[in-house]
């Protein structure tokens, strides 16, 4: 018998099983006229919902209590009152439904339960931090056990009014409803019967729309068109299944088309991303080597005239020399590596020394240093092009009243070096523009060492991994400048 019903076609089994149905709503008619009976019984049982609601918010008024009169007295009677009533409430609570559920009902006490929990929980994490003297600890774990508190306190007055709403209209429309039942009763049972023949034929075009969809969407598949609307699922049936795992393809194919996209766009980044770092460390060496003109021979000369200088007698040219040979020697050697702050700082020594010979001691150079500091490393050649800028673009037509202050110091985590001079200062648009990494260039004719700011901003960008590595302030034209350099504290 089981396999000539398997055998039969689909427009028969729906036959079947809606003759089936009839026979069961007669049933289920008969059945409905004995529940009536008993949904007093029901209703009585619904209304326990309320009383057990009132105990729940009793016993969290007694948790809350002995909790509160332990952190007040810390006896051991108090602690005993606090488990004993938190066990109580955390029986009562179990009773609460905790499944995800649509109902408004269902999710206040769902609500109820998961907040009763974390109460529960923050209330022993407050007898524990009280026990253990941790003050801090037990006044912010009483703030967070009182505001749950509140909230389940809150939530169980409004579940209990909402049970109270919902079962006094259910207890109306149960009444309404057995005297309708009474007289409509057998109508509706014969007209079910009637309408379930015309609504066989009506099923059996419904269950061939879906595989005309079917159909249709597996040809445009079939085309490469992957851009297209999930197919609705009308049922559980083979059909809903064949639907249902068409979708899933069709899913997975889309989500793989993106993530492909999404993999070259990563690597183009990191491909651009590479390409710039290349250039700008190109742009380095290069201006390095335009800056340094043959520096091996250059020093190796200079040191030769400090020697003869030295011989001569000549001390004050002997200790010039000396410092120009140490100022090019930093450059062949550390061009292109990590350095230390210290080393940074012997090189602007140096280079102010220079200068101030080459000008008669005009400008005037202080230094604010924590030692502490001077073996961060940061990349080379970053705070003499700094020092140049202050020196020719700010304090160099001041007539012996400029002035370069250099600070190190630190903020937390973060080695500070600031480079401030009291010259012409900047206007907001060329602050903007260093800022930016844009190359701002004076045509004025003066010497440089051919390493801009908008170098010294990339390399600091690149050695950091971040963005933020200078800031630079002026008060305005006139008012002098400030560079300050933000690393890492690394030591070298």
């Amino acid at each position: 018998m089981r396999n000539k019903f398997r055998n039969l076609s689909l427009q028969y089994k729906i036959t079947f099983i809606t003759l089936l149905l009839n026979l069961i709503v007669f049933a289920i008619n008969v059945v409905l006229l004995v529940s009536i009976n008993n949904m007093s019984d029901r209703i009585d049982s619904v209304y326990r919902a309320n009383l057990q609601l009132n105990d729940i918010q009793s016993s969290l008024n007694e948790v809350q209590d002995n909790m509160t009169e332990y952190l007040n007295v810390k006896t051991s009677d108090a602690l005993e009152d606090y488990y004993r009533s938190a066990q109580a409430y955390r029986n009562l609570i179990s009773g609460l439904d905790s499944r995800i559920t649509q109902s408004p009902i269902g999710r206040m006490g769902r609500a109820i339960y998961n907040m009763s929990e974390n109460y529960l929980d923050e209330t022993e994490q407050t007898i524990e931090a009280k026990r253990g003297r941790n003050v801090e600890k037990y006044h912010v774990r009483y703030d967070e056990a009182t505001a749950l508190y509140g909230y389940i306190s809150t939530y169980v007055y409004s579940l209990n009014n909402e049970q109270f709403r919902e079962n006094s209209d259910n207890y109306r429309e149960m009444v309404n409803a057995f005297r309708l039942f009474e007289t409509l009763g057998n109508i509706i049972m014969f007209g079910v019967i009637l309408s379930n023949a015309f609504l066989i034929m009506r099923l059996t075009a419904e269950l061939t729309r879906p595989l005309k969809s079917l159909t249709g969407m597996a040809t445009e598949v079939s085309k490469g068109n992957f851009d297209i609307e999930p197919l609705p699922v009308y049922s559980e049936d083979e059909i809903g299944v064949v639907t249902k795992t068409f979708n899933k393809m069709v899913v997975s194919i889309q989500d793989y088309i993106v993530k492909i996209r999404e993999s070259a766009t990563v690597e183009q980044q990191l491909r651009e991303k590479e390409l710039l770092m290349e250039s700008h460390l190109k742009d380095a060496q290069l201006k390095y080597l335009q800056a340094q003109i043959n520096p091996h021979f250059l020093f190796n000369t200079l040191n030769a005239g400090a020697q003869l200088a030295m011989m001569e007698g000549a001390d004050r040219t002997y200790e010039y020399v000396q410092v120009m040979a140490e100022f090019f020697r930093y450059n062949v050697k550390k061009g292109s590596q990590t350095v230390t702050i210290g080393e940074e700082l012997e090189l602007v020594d140096n280079y102010i020394y220079i200068l101030n010979v080459r000008f008669s001691g005009d400008i005037k150079y202080e230094k604010e240093i924590d030692k502490a500091l001077l073996g961060v490393e940061m990349p080379s050649m970053i705070l003499q092009p700094i020092v140049e800028n202050c020196v020719n673009h700010g304090i160099r037509d001041m007539m012996g009243e400029g002035k370069i202050t250099v600070k190190v110091y630190s903020i937390d985590n973060t080695a500070c070096i600031s480079v401030e001079d009291n010259g012409v200062g900047m206007s907001e648009e060329t602050i903007a523009r260093l800022m930016s990494g844009q190359p701002v260039t004076k045509d004025d004719g003066r010497s440089s060492t051919g390493i801009g700011m908008d170098n010294v901003m990339a390399r600091l960008k690149l050695f950091a991994g971040y963005d933020e590595v200078m800031g630079i302030e002026s008060e305005g034209e006139g008012k002098g400048s400030k560079f300050t350099i933000y690393l890492d504290m690394k030591e070298a």
